[in-house]
């Protein structure tokens, strides 16, 4: 009897990887994908060329207003972003203080960078965050070593979009889901209470939010008590943010079959430990997307701060050029540079996103 002679594996007979594949699979799966394709293609061509002719070819790069002018409804003025790019991104910082900023708000940026990547997460980063964010106000705020004070109310621009959005996301998470395990306790008053909570919050806009923060809580304390604006609006999105995640939370809460948990009491796991070890990472992996997708409104929703005369990357941007009428028509250049930091942000943390329920589904798969 002869021995078994294996078959050499062969190449498959249709190729599954490269361009060509995954044309053929997103753009012309079917004859209507195709049409599309097809249109969408014919309109880039024939709007690619005006585009480019606009913000390129006859654009203004430098900082003349006159030039600008001649250039009107012909080509781009990126001028007013070479003449107003420092305010727009610093706000009202001090001019000659404006490295500070740059410095806090690039390692923020790195923190939260180095938080996303699986190396570095070690015991150590759990210390970095505070000694990060001690920097970052420790640098703004200044009155040592030399640095001038700088109120918070002189914040402004990327610095403080940033910050808003960081804090916020920081402290809204753990929050929203207390008050998700809330809503599905057994307990009526702590149910209650974060129905009542949760409710509210969502039954009125972000603005009405602020403006309450802002100008209707410090009503409310006792005469001479002041509490700075900035912590009175970080505290207004953390709350409201903190709302609308909770429910995308427990819509994961919802979704894990009542089976886990009578597993666990099974095992003599108290409630804490069945919601860390078991509910909880079931729960948030299946709600990735609603709760990046609640990151990234967060960090949009920092630009309605300018109805407190906080001025971030919007508000800024808006008192750069309103204050200067040399300027002022060239506001459509100002607002596509800021929707390009705005699109760099939130487009990385989609990318995030991506990579995470990616990292997911593969630990399923094993």
């Amino acid at each position: 009897m002869d021995a078994f002679q294996p078959i050499a594996p062969r190449p498959s007979p249709v190729r599954t990887q490269g361009l060509l594949p995954w044309m053929r699979r997103n753009l012309f799966g079917d004859w209507r994908n195709g049409a599309i394709t097809l249109l969408m293609g014919a309109l880039a061509l024939w709007a690619l060329p005006h585009v480019v002719d606009w913000a390129l070819l006859k654009a203004v790069f430098a900082a003349d207003a006159d030039r600008c002018q001649a250039a009107r409804g012909i080509g781009a003025c990126w001028g007013v972003v070479t003449e107003k790019h420092r305010l727009i991104i610093f706000g009202r910082y001090p001019f000659g203080e404006q490295w500070r900023p740059e410095i806090a708000t690039l390692a923020l940026v790195a923190l939260l960078v180095a938080s996303c990547v699986r190396a570095f997460w070690k015991p150590w980063l759990a210390l970095l965050w505070p000694a990060v964010l001690g920097l970052f106000f420790a640098l703004m705020l200044g009155g040592f070593g030399g640095l001038t004070p700088v109120p918070t109310d002189r914040w402004g621009g990327l610095p403080l979009t940033v910050l808003l959005a960081t804090l916020s996301v920081v402290l809204a998470f753990p929050l929203s889901v207390l008050v998700a395990l809330g809503r599905r306790s057994k307990m009526p008053a702590i149910r209650s209470l974060c129905v009542v909570y949760v409710e509210l919050i969502r039954g009125v806009p972000l603005i009405s939010v602020l403006f309450m923060a802002s100008f209707m809580f410090p009503l409310f304390m006792p005469p001479g008590t002041s509490i700075d604006v900035l912590l009175r609006v970080l505290v207004g999105i953390t709350l409201f943010a903190a709302a609308y995640m909770a429910e995308i939370v427990r819509g994961g809460l919802q979704a894990i079959p009542k089976g886990q948990q009578e597993a666990a009491d099974s095992l003599g796991l108290g409630y804490w430990q069945t919601q860390r070890k078991i509910i909880l990472p079931q729960a948030l992996a299946l709600v990735v997307p609603g709760i990046m997708n609640s990151f990234i409104a967060i960090f949009k929703d920092t630009s309605l701060v300018t109805i407190v005369s906080l001025y971030e990357l919007t508000g800024a941007m808006g008192l750069a050029l309103n204050s200067d009428a040399q300027w002022r028509p060239f506001k459509v250049e100002a607002y596509l540079f800021i929707a390009a930091i705005y699109f760099l942000f939130c487009f990385s943390m989609s990318r995030y996103s991506l990579w995470v329920e990616k990292q997911l589904s593969a630990s399923k798969n094993r």
